[in-house]
């Protein structure tokens, strides 16, 4: 096995860029629908408007600078190749802490949180950070066989932090973060001190409905409405092959299942764009676009038989964000909970790229309880 850690740049052919640009001016626009506002999905006034921001007034040679100022690598696990940032603090003896993307995201969902976990004001709550993109999306290689699991990326983080010398550490993650994290801790509990999301755990079921009290019987009821939208997990579960060919074909095709999840995926009915900035959703989606990774990305539901909240892990602290939708005692059914504030900030479901300063605080806060 190859275990050598490689440098890796960002350094996408003009040709790419070029072609990008004339498939955004040979759009073949639908009609819009009857319906109000987004209840047909994605407006089409809204994105032609997005689109063509897209082609003439986004930055990708300003995006990719800013994105190889980060210190990235490649390394072989498992026979794929897997990139990652690793920005190492200025305090020699800050926390190494490693962090997992969601879903329909990337690396770039933490390049706002990087710099106020690294450098903060206060050295004692500063980490060294990791950023590993998983299998399948970004650069790093997709898997060659069915069976992928989040237990398995796991086993992967935990290799990739062996190979970096970090004798201890913490982990954190959001929606598929959610998944993989507390597997990290499950894979290598000795070395993991701690583990924190930003939600997942708690969620009551149908299972759950005949135990539920009166109070929490409308937090059940609450999280139906809230997970209306379009299910991809059963889309993505039955045939994802079929929805990648206009993903990796149109950038506008793309683009629209982009901004129908991020804005799904929002607290509030603000667009996208008013929560999260423009180029920063914009460049998550060039990720996706240049490197032809939509299909490939969606191995979370087409590895799965249905969709399922995680579970967590008893074997080391759990610390969450939020505990907005959730229950408590629920939660601390299967995991050790020492730090669930209710108080924090939130407008979005990707925090490290909506609320990065509250994010940043609360994972401190909870380290500072588990280092």
């Amino acid at each position: 096995m190859n275990t050598d850690i490689r440098p890796f740049r960002l350094d996408i052919p003009q040709t790419d860029l070029d072609d990008l640009r004339e498939r955004l001016s040979r759009t073949r626009w639908p009609h819009q629908l009857p319906g109000e506002g987004w209840s047909r999905g994605v407006p089409v006034a809204y994105l032609k408007e997005l689109a063509d921001y897209w082609r003439d007034g986004y930055d990708w040679r300003a995006q990719e600078a800013r994105l190889n100022e980060f210190p990235q690598f490649m390394t072989e696990i498992d026979g794929l190749d897997v990139h990652f940032l690793h920005v190492r603090s200025a305090v020699p003896d800050a926390l190494p802490l490693l962090l997992t993307h969601g879903w329909p995201n990337s690396f770039v969902e933490f390049t706002e949180l990087v710099g106020r976990l690294t450098a903060p004001a206060d050295p004692a709550r500063a980490f060294h950070v990791i950023v590993p993109s998983v299998p399948g999306y970004g650069f790093s290689e997709p898997a060659r066989e069915e069976g992928l699991t989040v237990a398995g990326v796991a086993r992967m983080w935990a290799e990739l932090m062996r190979r970096l010398g970090y004798g201890k550490y913490g982990v954190q993650g959001g929606d598929l973060g959610a998944y993989v994290t507390p597997e990290v801790a499950k894979a290598d509990p000795g070395h993991v001190v701690g583990v924190h999301i930003t939600g997942g755990i708690g969620f009551p079921t149908e299972k759950d409905v005949p135990d539920l009290t009166p109070e929490e019987l409308q937090v059940y009821e609450m999280m139906q409405q809230w997970m209306g939208g379009v299910d991809h997990h059963a889309l993505l579960r039955a045939a994802p092959q079929t929805f990648s060919y206009g993903w990796n074909d149109s950038p506008v095709a793309q683009l629209a299942w982009m901004m129908q999840k991020f804005r799904e995926f929002s607290v509030t009915e603000d667009l996208p764009e008013e929560v999260i900035d423009r180029d920063l959703i914009l460049t998550n989606v060039m990720i996706y676009w240049l490197t032809g990774t939509s299909g490939t990305s969606s191995w979370p539901m087409f590895n799965s038989t249905e969709f399922g909240w995680p579970v967590g892990q008893p074997a080391v602290p759990t610390g969450v964000y939020s505990g907005e939708g959730a229950i408590r005692r629920l939660a601390d059914r299967h995991n050790t909970i020492v730090h669930w504030p209710e108080s924090n900030p939130g407008s979005h479901h990707f925090l490290a790229m909506s609320d990065p300063d509250a994010l940043a605080a609360d994972i401190a806060d909870f380290f500072a309880k588990v280092r």
